[in-house]
């Protein structure tokens, strides 16, 4: 069996990832016992409970700052707990684009942690001495750090080797290539007057194979001309 992957999550509302976790491919892994979710309420590590985890920020401006010592209680809780290394992840704007590869990565560790960061932003002297990756999904604002950290553990979940019940069909995926992926049909053969097409109902696997890649190439080609260039160019020099 492959090592468990440890996913601890810190947040202010636990109630969002206690839903999610208990649903579909991600209850599979728990099940399976191949992931562990362990997620941990921000205000459980105020040193005082009249407390709050948010304050002004210094020098003026908008917004609201989560303050660096609940959430440097929690990190120091859990690598108290662990016994392996861990990643520390947090979900930013700013941060590294999030891909498919990054998901594939960092489905091999041992022990993640995701920081949710809320309001403005989180003390920066969290970002120095406790972040180890940043990751962004796109040029846009949420008004929270659990959605992102949501999408980006489903997607480290699901390429997990052994999640799902055919990893093959996972590697095929669009992103898992510089190809997107290709049209899918399933029953009935025939609807409101549209028909799957006859190749795959050929039995000729060599043909659907190459029917196949034919319409990834033309998808990329029209829809993402930077991964249709890259596709190129390593299909040129034999990578």
């Amino acid at each position: 069996m492959k090592d468990k992957l440890g996913i601890n999550i810190i947040t202010p509302f636990p109630e969002m990832f206690a839903n999610i976790t208990s649903q579909s491919i991600l209850l599979k892994a728990k099940q399976k016992r191949m992931v562990e979710y362990n997620i941990y309420n921000l205000f459980n590590f105020l040193n005082n409970k009249c407390d709050r985890i948010d304050d002004y920020p210094y020098g003026g401006g908008e917004g609201m700052i989560l303050k660096p010592e609940p959430i440097f209680n929690a990190v120091k809780s859990i690598l108290e707990k662990s016994k392996v290394k861990n990643r520390v992840i947090f979900p930013t704007p700013d941060g590294k684009l999030f891909n498919q590869d990054i998901a594939k990565e960092l489905s091999s560790e041992k022990s993640l942690i995701f920081i949710s960061g809320h309001y403005k932003g989180i003390d920066q002297r969290i970002r120095d001495n406790l972040v180890t990756d940043e990751y962004s999904l796109g040029d846009f604002i949420l008004t929270n750090g659990e959605l992102p950290s949501m999408i980006m553990i489903d997607s480290i979940v699901r390429m997990k080797e052994g999640v799902l019940n055919n990893y093959d069909s996972a590697l095929n995926d669009s992103f898992s290539s510089e190809l997107l992926d290709g049209p899918h049909y399933t029953r009935p053969r025939k609807f409101e007057n549209c028909e799957v097409p006859n190749i795959l109902l050929s039995g000729n696997h060599k043909k659907i194979k190459e029917w196949f890649l034919e319409k990834r190439e033309a998808k990329t080609k029209e829809r993402r001309k930077d991964l249709w260039l890259k596709y190129r160019s390593n299909k040129k020099n034999g990578v």
